[in-house]
């Protein structure tokens, strides 16, 4: 990029998304407009309001050095430290995976089974978050539903503070109880004490090892690898699906997020488990991204 010359919002967001593609950055204007935005304090939608508005030395020094970390990979979400998950913000960094909007459809179908909708509704209920990260699940279903409590558990310290501080920042840290466990032991189920619970909801990692190499370098290099992959994809479904019924109320349900071609047989691994009325649903790329079932009385 050149020396400061005057530049307005519009042409700054133009040349640097191009430059941006000439690196292969992903979503390139995306990338431009957040950035820029975050540096004179605009949105996206006011920045195209205020096209040509002058871009001032300090503000151009500043979105060159965030552009530089953009241009060596790192996520804008973590340059940032903020994500927006079901209308909601959230701090993010390095400790916790970015929430993705596949991970809303999960949010919307829990939703939709305790008789929540966008007009409101009951949403009583205590869930379990199991893998919770930056807590967006847990987090986002207390904000919709006051009636709600929940449980959120990670293996990570350092995940589950990033979840407190989440849950402080909605106001919800009074009904979200913050478990250290490990998703994989055995024993896994004798460490939550909080239950028994309505629904248990897990985004749990199910990126096989051998799959790593393959995956984009903004997640390889940036995001928690053990949030992320398990040897075969599939131990955490078989871990959590075995001991939920520990934890579940009768008629309890499970719902899980799912890789792309995960669906047969993770609804085999919950058959098992006494789960039935397995029902699951799409994303909107046409992905099988949500799996839900109900524990057999």
């Amino acid at each position: 990029m050149e020396e400061y010359k005057e530049w307005q919002v519009v042409e700054l967001l133009r040349r640097t998304a191009g430059f941006f593609t000439e690196k292969n950055v992903d979503e390139p204007r995306l990338s431009a407009e957040l950035l820029l935005g975050s540096v004179i304090g605009k949105s996206r939608l006011e920045l195209y309001l205020q096209y040509s508005r002058p871009v001032y030395q300090d503000e151009l020094d500043r979105f060159r050095a965030l552009c530089r970390q953009r241009l060596e990979g790192r996520p804008v979400q973590y340059i940032l430290g903020e994500q927006c998950f079901y209308g909601l913000e959230y701090s993010v960094d390095e400790r916790v995976l970015i929430p993705r909007p596949e991970t809303e459809l999960l949010v919307e179908q829990a939703l939709e089974s305790l008789g929540y909708s966008s007009r409101g509704g009951p949403g009583e209920a205590n869930i379990l978050d199991i893998g919770t990260g930056s807590g967006c699940i847990a987090v986002t279903m207390a904000k919709l539903c006051p009636a709600l409590t929940a449980t959120a558990v990670d293996c990570s310290l350092d995940a589950l503070a990033v979840a407190r501080r989440n849950a402080g920042r909605h106001g919800v840290e009074s009904r979200i109880s913050f478990v250290t466990a490990d998703m994989l032991d055995d024993h896994f189920s004798e460490k939550i004490s909080t239950g028994p619970f309505t629904l248990i909801l897990s985004n749990p990692p199910y990126i096989p090892e051998g799959e790593w190499d393959s995956l984009q370098k903004e997640v390889r290099d940036y995001e928690p690898k053990l949030a992320l992959t398990t040897p075969n994809g599939f131990e955490c479904y078989r871990s959590v699906a075995g001991q939920a019924a520990k934890l579940l109320t009768a008629g309890g349900k499970l719902f899980f997020e799912l890789h792309a071609d995960g669906a047969v047989l993770v609804s085999e691994i919950m058959k098992s488990h006494g789960f039935s009325a397995l029902t699951v649903t799409k994303d909107y790329s046409g992905l099988d991204r949500v799996i839900s079932g109900r524990l057999v009385d």
